[in-house]
């Protein structure tokens, strides 16, 4: 029963770890924006956060040979970071659209903040429910 309590505070644990992580590379975006040939990170947060949700479930599988396949290779702590498609050519050779780096690091930091808000909301009614409340 615990675990059924707990699954969904689990769910947005790993959610706040990977907005956490993606706010971390869009600063270094935003910190290399005059950086001649430096390419603009990111990574596809709805792919990275389906594989954790989906890596829990397998979590009770174990190589036992070597010719076994690793499933759920990639982390909550190690999404694939893969190179931005770059909008404005510059000549330099930096691909960082400040424009949209500075977007998406409000973006992310309001879904931060929101999955802060409901951890914190689920928190309470947990307590309320064992309290009697």
């Amino acid at each position: 029963m615990l675990e059924q309590m707990t699954a969904r505070l689990d769910f947005h644990a790993n959610a706040l770890l990977l907005r956490s992580q993606r706010q971390q590379v869009i600063a270094s975006n935003i910190a290399n924006a005059d950086t001649p040939g430096y390419i603009a990170r990111d990574f596809d947060f709805a792919a990275a956060l389906k594989n954790v949700a989906g890596g829990a479930a397998r979590a009770d599988v174990s190589l036992t040979s070597a010719g076994h396949m690793h499933l759920g290779t990639q982390s909550a702590h190690n999404p694939k970071l893969a190179y931005t498609v770059q909008t404005q050519p510059s000549q330099d050779g930096n691909s960082v659209d400040l424009d949209r780096e500075r977007a998406s690091f409000v973006d992310n930091s309001v879904r931060y903040e929101s999955t802060l808000r409901f951890i914190n909301s689920n928190v309470k009614t947990m307590l309320s429910a064992i309290t009697g409340q």
